[in-house]
């Protein structure tokens, strides 16, 4: 599985995954993106999404490991994948078919989103 996490960049941007080049990703409280978070599997691929002001995808990542034990703050280990050549603003998400049905567009506050495929392709440019 495919996912897109947002993240406010004053808080933790990709710049910082890139320094750091893996970190755990917490501090969610939406009940549909925590059963998100639990649902990740190691290997998931990731988009990190910019929220704020640039509302765009900024880079890639994929998923290292899985606590979930806590449900109420699964502890997910991501690792850096690489930035987006030319990142997607929401504006082109929203003009595109592929992401006609997705809660990208449906649940603007959804901090983790399941992507599939073409999704997938369409942000990361792979």
């Amino acid at each position: 599985m495919d996912y897109l996490l947002k993240t406010e960049p004053s808080v933790y941007s990709f710049a910082n995954l890139e320094r750091e080049k893996t970190t755990i990703w917490d501090g969610v409280s939406n009940p549909v993106a925590l059963k998100n978070l639990r649902a990740m599997k190691p290997g998931d691929r990731l988009v990190i999404y910019h929220t704020g002001g640039e509302k765009s995808a900024v880079g890639t990542a994929s998923v290292v490991s899985v606590d979930a034990s806590d449900t109420k703050n699964p502890q997910v280990k991501i690792k850096l994948g690489k930035a987006i050549a030319k990142p997607v603003t929401l504006a082109e998400v929203k003009a595109s078919k592929v992401f006609a049905d997705s809660p990208l567009v449906r649940q603007g506050r959804l901090s983790v989103v399941p992507l599939n495929e073409a999704q997938y392709k369409f942000l990361a440019g792979d």
